[in-house]
């Protein structure tokens, strides 16, 4: 038995590890590597590995840096199954389908001066759908050979996550392999808290967070109302560079109690004008079997905790086009939340500039992106040919993040016992090695294609 480690090793993106049991080999997780210029390059470069030979891949949950590299890894030879929650099936198809749009988008927008052709086509990203096999359900193991059992856990991270339970046997020795995914914070209003298995001989752990904790979460809903009432009462707009996938719907949950709640009018006109995000919040809707009680209670008495009166579903460019003819008094929610693309960079075009805007970053922020360049400090920023100057004032409130901080990561892995070994992956290099001194027992911290025997 071996595993071995193809992205997201000292780093934050790209996740991507294999297992080997046995004649087979299972992957957990495909994801796309995000951030500058430069990472386009990574994505196109060799697997460190044949994807035909891939039996299988375990999908922890439908972000971009877990899924997004799954159609250029049937792109190139991959024929087996892709098995996940029936959330993460749908949310799945969003996410690459966006991310093909994108990336043929970007092409011709170069034309000239950058890649001939995309990493993958929307063709190939239709094409992928058709590998998505068996789906897990959570608790309940499931057999992918007589020697390998996958069990998805709740991880609470978005809509779907899971950390996953391997139960591997090869020539009569067993091992239990467990990997985390991204993990979420408890007692969260609308997903429930993660799910720690009780034991396991080996845990693969993201660490994006690992060097810091989170602001509470109700200071920073607070705090987040203040921005808002600030802003409008300097006639601005409110921008929030938003992920599509769980933020987004955690917003507009609490703009709609802010709304209930008087602490905005309920006129207040909110636009949430990515249609990957308008999709995402209506399958939302349909998978009742994530949700803490208090959400799907919600549901079952027939209230959508993600409606307000002012909501505006812009799915139209033109439409889109529009809302920049808004003054003042808008919450204007965009993809992506890294600004790495999506319509949050016109609207940052034509807001950045204004000093009665505000821009709020609500989740993580990879180094080389756009919204790294804004939240430290630059004073212009180039957008589509432009130098646009930064005089909005910037917010950023990390107590919405859907990973869990330092003390939950802790708290989680303590949950699990007889650990031999913990894997450290998915966190900057600083920020694992910080973390690496806080965990019990033996820590490594893998490189890109390294491997190591079970």
């Amino acid at each position: 038995m071996k595993i071995s480690f193809h992205g997201a090793d000292r780093g934050v993106t790209g996740s991507c590890h294999m297992i080997e049991c046995g004649d087979k080999k299972i992957l957990i997780d495909c994801g796309l590597y995000q951030g500058g210029r430069e990472i386009e390059e990574e994505n196109a470069e060799s697997f460190g590995f044949d994807p035909a030979q891939i039996d299988c891949v375990l999908l922890t949950h439908a972000h971009l840096d877990h899924c997004g590299r799954l159609p250029l890894l049937v792109k190139r030879g991959f024929r087996g199954e892709i098995v996940t929650t029936a959330a993460t099936r749908e949310l799945s198809r969003l996410v690459m389908l966006d991310a093909a749009h994108l990336q043929e988008e970007e092409v011709h927008h170069r034309r000239n001066h950058g890649p001939s052709v995309p990493l993958y086509s929307l063709m190939d990203a239709f094409y992928a759908l058709d590998f998505f096999g068996r789906t897990a359900n959570y608790g309940r193991p499931l057999e992918l050979a007589p020697n390998i059992r996958a069990t998805f856990l709740d991880a609470g991270h978005i809509l779907g996550s899971a950390s996953i339970l391997l139960e591997l046997e090869e020539k009569g020795k067993k091992r239990s392999v467990l990997f985390s995914g991204d993990i979420g914070n408890s007692g969260r209003p609308i997903l429930r808290s993660p799910v720690t298995p009780e034991s396991a001989d080996f845990v693969v752990m993201e660490t994006t967070y690992g060097d810091r904790l989170h602001r509470s979460f109700e200071p920073s809903v607070e705090e987040f109302y203040e921005v808002v009432e600030d802003t409008f009462g300097r006639g601005g707009n409110v921008i929030i560079p938003t992920f599509a996938l769980e933020r987004a719907q955690e917003l507009l949950y609490f703009l709609r109690e802010g709304v209930e709640s008087g602490r905005f009018s309920r006129t207040t006109q909110v636009f949430l004008d990515s249609p990957m995000a308008i999709s995402a919040t209506e399958i939302f809707g349909k998978h009742p079997e994530c949700y803490a009680p208090e959400t799907a209670e919600m549901f079952r008495k027939g209230r959508d905790p993600f409606h307000l009166q002012g909501l505006h579903f812009t799915r139209e460019t033109a439409d889109s086009i529009a809302i920049n003819r808004i003054s003042g008094g808008a919450v204007i929610m965009a993809g992506a939340g890294m600004c790495t693309g999506g319509r949050i960079r016109h609207h940052l075009q034509n807001s950045l500039g204004k000093e009665n805007c505000s821009v709020v970053f609500v989740g993580y922020a990879a180094n080389g992106t756009l919204a790294r360049r804004i939240i430290d400090g630059a004073k212009e920023v180039h957008i589509y040919g432009r130098e646009v100057p930064v005089r909005a004032r910037i917010h950023t409130i990390n107590g919405f993040s859907a990973h869990a901080d330092q003390a939950e990561l802790l708290k989680w892995h303590e949950g699990i016992g007889g650990v031999r070994t913990t894997f450290l992956v998915h966190g900057e290099e600083a920020c694992m090695s910080q973390f690496a001194s806080l965990v019990k027992g033996k820590v490594v911290m893998p490189s890109l294609n390294e491997s190591f025997e079970l």
